[in-house]
């Protein structure tokens, strides 16, 4: 399997520089990439998870900060646990991630779950 280290250090540089290069980078060219499980509005391949990603809502890289810590593997599949702190006003979130690599080391299936903490 892929090593997830460079694969996560990949996705916090494209997450900054939110360039489509960087971001095709990550996944295979029909990679499916789920918001949330059983998500029927995933984005599928390259088209679709750069403009989905790089749209208009897209995070700049001074309004957030990110630390993961790769939960465990299975065969070709990383399950990630990440931190994502926003210093704009936005909450903070909880990120759990199914990764699902090609042999190549790109994703070819990404599946987040994340979650606002409360507030207080």
């Amino acid at each position: 399997m892929s090593d997830v280290n460079s694969w996560m250090d990949l996705y916090v540089r494209a997450w900054s520089s939110n360039e489509p290069d960087d971001i095709r980078a990550l996944f295979t060219e029909d990679a499916i990439y789920n918001t949330r499980p059983h998500d029927t509005n995933a984005w599928r391949g390259h088209d679709a998870i750069v403009r989905e990603w790089s749209g208009d809502s897209s995070d700049k890289p001074e309004d957030w900060t990110f630390e993961w810590t790769l939960l465990g593997r299975d065969g070709d599949t990383a399950f990630v646990q990440g931190v994502t702190t926003y210093l704009n006003g936005d909450p903070t979130y909880d990120n759990l991630w199914v990764l699902r690599f090609a042999k190549d080391g790109r994703v070819r299936e990404f599946t987040e779950w994340y979650m606002a903490r409360k507030s207080g």
